[in-house]
């Protein structure tokens, strides 16, 4: 694939260097590029500022790693380590000069003003476009417009809804509703889908297809409660007859899995195009040649089901001293854990590392032993396993892995958890969710049958996270079922090196790990103390530079 790619890429690279733009989202033309009056005289030139929206939509606002692969650090089940917006969003100390959000505002609205402008002069090229790109080519620009509206309304709430290209004089736009850009979003959306292919040639591997247009659909009706949208798009997916869930689990996070048919939209990455990232130097321990700047919380580790199906604190098959035997497969895949084999090498979490993982702590008085360094690396004792290929061996801050932006694993999660909401409840909902929990590698039981609303649904939203960790989805879960106050206030919890808990911690119906009954918790590493202010962290604030330059922007509320 990466071969077929090749020129795709390159000549989106150059369509991205050459409309990039230095300024804020209210400069909604590409002054630096080509003007409407120059641009869109062939096929080709359209098809170019088309390619043009892939580059826009690889959003790195921090540590050159993809939106997707950030943002679960903060959220309970992971962490960055940088002292950053993104750790202080974390953390629940955030203010409205957070570099984090205004990266990702700033860039949400870059490829909002690249689709604006496609559109706008899309149709001067129409008589000398075939019908089917010309089609096609406005409906990826409306599907890369609607994607970044779907973030930003679930990162802010209600957002300036712009549709064309803007003179100065129309600059300042004031808010509109969030129900508002929704129903936006999802017209877009399908109407995009009636225009998109369901497959393409090799050689345009990677742009939206009409499975990507309506399981994006699916997923902003979910998020936004709308049970009988999101089950008929994610229906429709599921009808393709297009995809289906990969053999192997962990080699989705692998060069090895890059072709897969359970993934709907990746974003593209290549070295001969000079587009790369750095998630593998990011993730990875000292041993391995990184910093390990995203890591995974203990709680997360607890939260993963026995092979039987049952909890840690319900199942026999839990064994305090060897905590990491009979569990969900997924864990190991997910998560690189102590004993295990990682970036080939063994990966341990050193009982002198108490001594010194705390990185603040001067020189002098950390212990300069490999092992106890290697842990410290690690700050919670675990490192993440997903998109760490030993391919990148020899360059580790420079992947081509490709990043999955939407597989069909959600899509048939959305279906059943939109079924269950909805009170459509069906022989349906339980083959969604045991596909999803029975590929093969994973194995895991199935879920009887004759269970209510209540108990699926705790089923399901543990299986969400117990798939779906680090792809960049806890953040909205938890938002939008209203737990988050629950799961982000108190301590973030590391391992006890070279120790073990006492006692399973007990575990929610959401998975969450409760560790008050737990005898030796004081023994755990707490990484930091974080806050969660319900009145206020639901949404991110509006940049407060955004709110100077527009007198009509309204903030949210405790900003």
């Amino acid at each position: 694939m990466k071969k077929n790619i090749k020129y795709f890429l390159l000549i989106t690279i150059l369509v991205f260097a050459s409309t990039a733009c230095k300024k804020d989202y209210l400069d909604k033309v590409p002054l630096s590029g080509p003007s409407n009056q120059s641009f869109f005289t062939s096929q080709d030139e359209l098809v170019l500022a088309v390619n043009g929206i892939y580059s826009s939509m690889a959003i790195s606002p921090s540590d050159n790693m993809p939106y997707n692969t950030t943002i679960d650090a903060a959220t309970d089940i992971n962490w960055d380590r940088n002292t950053s917006g993104l750790q202080a969003i974390g953390k629940g100390i955030q203010d409205s000069n957070s570099d984090y959000a205004l990266n990702l505002w700033s860039s949400f609205y870059k490829l909002i003003a690249r689709c604006n402008f496609i559109l706008d002069n899309a149709e001067k090229v129409k008589s000398v476009v075939t019908p089917a790109i010309f089609a096609r080519s406005v409906a990826e620009a409306r599907f890369g417009r609607a994607y970044a509206y779907q973030n930003l309304i679930e990162l802010y709430g209600g957002v300036p809804l712009v549709t064309k290209v803007l003179a100065l004089s129309e600059a300042q736009v004031p808010r509109n509703t969030k129900d508002e850009v929704l129903t936006f979003v999802l017209t877009e959306l399908e109407e995009a889908s009636k225009d998109l292919p369901v497959t393409y040639g090799a050689a345009d591997v990677g742009r939206a297809t009409k499975g990507a247009a309506l399981a994006l659909k699916a997923r902003a009706a979910l998020f936004n409660g709308k049970w009988d949208i999101a089950a008929t798009a994610a229906k429709a997916v599921m009808d393709l007859n297009t995809y289906t869930l990969n053999s192997s689990f962990s080699d989705l996070f692998t060069y090895n899995g890059q072709n897969s048919k359970e993934i709907i939209f990746s974003l593209q990455y290549l070295k001969t195009a000079k587009k790369t990232h750095s998630v593998p130097r990011n993730l990875l321990s000292r041993n391995g040649q990184g910093t390990s700047n995203k890591v995974p919380s203990q709680s997360l580790v607890d939260s993963y089901e026995c092979t039987d199906g049952l909890t840690i604190d319900q199942s026999p098959l839990y064994n305090p001293a060897k905590p990491f035997l009979n569990r969900d497969p997924r864990l190991g895949f997910t998560v690189a854990l102590p004993g295990s084999t990682y970036f080939n090498f063994q990966f341990e979490t050193h009982k002198d590392s108490l001594k010194c993982w705390n990185y603040n702590t001067s020189p002098a008085t950390r212990i300069d032993n490999q092992d106890a360094l290697n842990a410290f690396a690690t700050f919670t004792g675990y490192c993440w396993r997903k998109y760490v290929d030993l391919t990148d061996k020899v360059d580790v801050a420079n992947s081509e892995m490709n990043i999955i932006l939407v597989r069909y694993a959600e899509v048939l999660l959305t279906y059943a958890e939109a079924k269950i909401e909805s009170g459509s409840i069906d022989a349906s909902v339980y083959a969604a969710i045991n596909s999803v929990r029975q590929r093969p590698g994973v194995n895991m039981p199935a879920i009887p049958s004759g269970l209510s609303a209540t108990e699926l649904r705790s089923i399901v939203h543990k299986e969400r996270m117990y798939e779906f960790a680090m792809e960049g989805l806890r953040l909205f879960d938890i938002r939008r079922w209203k737990i988050a106050e629950q799961v982000m206030a108190g301590p973030f919890y590391g391992r006890i090196p070279k120790g073990l808990l006492a006692t399973a911690p007990v575990i929610d119906a959401n998975g969450i790990a409760n560790y008050a009954s737990v005898p030796n918790k004081g023994d755990m590493r707490v990484i930091e103390t974080r806050l969660f202010n319900a009145s206020r962290d639901y949404l991110w604030p509006i940049p407060n530079i955004e709110i100077v330059t527009n007198p009509k922007l309204v903030q949210n509320p405790g900003y």
